[in-house]
């Protein structure tokens, strides 16, 4: 019996190695091997990307390029030299994916970058250490050293009124970035700008859009400023705003004025027509560099430089400068309402270059507010007119950016030019005080494009799509099909 079970196996082996030993196991064998090594590398390629930055493996398809970082980004994060730590307030499933690729980029940006999420289910008090706000979910705090910021999820994400007026629509922006590199800009700059809002005068609050701006740009502002009880503007006013007086300085203030401007400081000026009043001496600081100021509203009877049906409301030319460029990159117009008319003469004092441009049919209404008609009557002067004008002083390089409207920054005006209006004056801010790495990155807009088409040609390509398409390809197949029967 023990014989038998021995042949038995003896011949199961011999079988066996005769049948490893044919050609179809071999190629079996080299497959299975083969697969095993593509199997390996497979996973040895899977485990890499894992480990390569998320820019190399993803890519950014979407239509605003939400998780793109500009240029201003990459200077500002790229230079760092402390560290930054970005605190994700997230609870655990409830992560915005947009805001977490953004987080990415920036992280793989630099090694100075750190990003930390803190669910608020296992730290519910942590947000409270860096702001008395209402904590949402998704929200960011932004901190190096001592000195940090909160970045609500509502600063993130924003509703867009800028169509408002013209479409009755309200767009939500994406503003993530924007947010994050100017909180990591403010946090590991040690001198913020210092702007100084004159006061004293009647001068014009300024508005939210903005008082938004400045704060986001990292300047420091500083209210209710007056040349009543100084002798001097103080050393640490990068900038000097005037928002629209209605009366006029005295004597000594605009000596003061003009020292500090000679002496190299920056002014903001924005002064347009008064009802019941002339500003002799405010308008003194533009006749030292040769400029004159016409009485009266400038009218524009040419239809490409007004907006909608008012002649006042001005949509002038823009001239090439440093602080336009951009906007006329952009192809954007500037919105200038009830402005008055600069005439730009020779001067040694400094360099003026116009800004904005009226054309040559504009002209001033003497009767300035009080006027009946956009029609040219007698006493009305010729333009064309400059309506904004940017001075660079020769003596110690003092700047001056002077706007001849009160209403340049009026939300609503703002928001006819789509943001251009408050883009042109914190260009001209960033021009006079000289920030090189100012942050101006603009919202992006999350708004669907969509393909509107007419009910004709709907029913058509359903016809097409649903009908004809499939039919040709079933009509090919069925040709195939017969041409190969022939050829058998």
């Amino acid at each position: 019996m023990k014989n038998n079970w021995k042949n038995k196996w003896q011949g199961l082996l011999a079988r066996n190695r005769q049948s490893l030993s044919t050609r179809t196991a071999r190629v079996g064998g080299y497959s299975f091997v083969l697969s095993l090594v593509v199997l390996a590398i497979l996973v040895a390629v899977n485990v890499l990307a894992e480990k390569l930055p998320s820019s190399w493996t993803q890519f950014d398809i979407s239509a605003a390029q939400l998780y793109s970082l500009t240029a201003d980004t990459k200077a500002v994060v790229t230079n760092l030299d402390q560290d930054v730590t970005i605190y994700w307030i997230s609870q655990a499933g409830q992560e915005d994916t947009v805001i977490e690729k953004l987080l990415d980029r920036y992280e793989e940006l630099s090694d100075h970058i750190t990003v930390l999420k803190r669910d608020p289910d296992v730290y519910p008090t942590f947000a409270q250490q860096y702001t008395d706000e209402t904590v949402t979910n998704n929200s960011l705090v932004v901190e190096s050293g001592e000195r940090n910021r909160y970045i609500g999820y509502d600063d993130i994400y924003q509703y867009d009124t800028g169509n408002y007026y013209s479409t009755g629509s309200v767009s939500q922006v994406f503003d993530g970035e924007g947010q994050i590199t100017s909180a990591i800009n403010y946090v590991v700059r040690t001198d913020l700008p210092q702007v100084y809002l004159l006061s004293g005068h009647g001068e014009a609050e300024l508005s939210q859009s903005f008082t938004d701006a400045l704060t986001r740009a990292n300047y420091e502002t500083v209210a209710d400023f007056s040349l009543l009880n100084v002798d001097a503007v103080p050393e640490d006013c990068d900038a000097l705003v005037i928002n629209a007086p209605t009366s006029d300085i005295s004597e000594e203030e605009l000596a003061m004025l003009q020292s500090y401007v000679q002496g190299g400081g920056r002014l903001l000026v924005f002064s347009g027509p008064q009802q019941d009043t002339d500003l002799p001496n405010l308008n003194a600081l533009l006749a030292d560099y040769g400029v004159t100021v016409t009485d009266g509203v400038v009218v524009d009877p040419n239809r490409d430089y007004y907006a909608f049906t008012a002649p006042y409301v001005l949509m002038p030319e823009i001239q090439q400068s440093d602080i336009t460029q951009p906007l006329l990159d952009g192809s954007y117009n500037i919105i200038v309402p009830i402005a008055q008319g600069l005439t730009v003469g020779d001067t040694t004092a400094g360099t003026v270059t116009p800004l904005l441009q009226t054309s040559t049919d504009s002209f001033s209404k003497a009767a300035g507010y009080a006027m009946s008609t956009y029609e040219k009557e007698d006493g009305d002067v010729d333009g064309p007119f400059t309506l904004a004008v940017s001075i660079e002083d020769s003596a110690a390089g003092g700047r001056v950016l002077w706007a001849a409207s009160d209403y340049l920054l009026d939300e609503q005006y703002n928001a006819f030019s789509a943001g251009a209006n408050l883009d042109f004056v914190m260009n001209g801010l960033s021009w006079m005080i000289g920030e090189t790495d100012a942050v101006s990155i603009r919202s992006k807009s999350l708004d669907y494009n969509y393909l509107t088409i007419s009910a004709s040609s709907a029913t058509w390509l359903k016809i097409c799509m649903i009908g004809i398409i499939p039919v040709c390809f079933l009509l090919l197949g069925v040709d195939e099909v017969l041409r190969r029967r022939k050829m058998v």
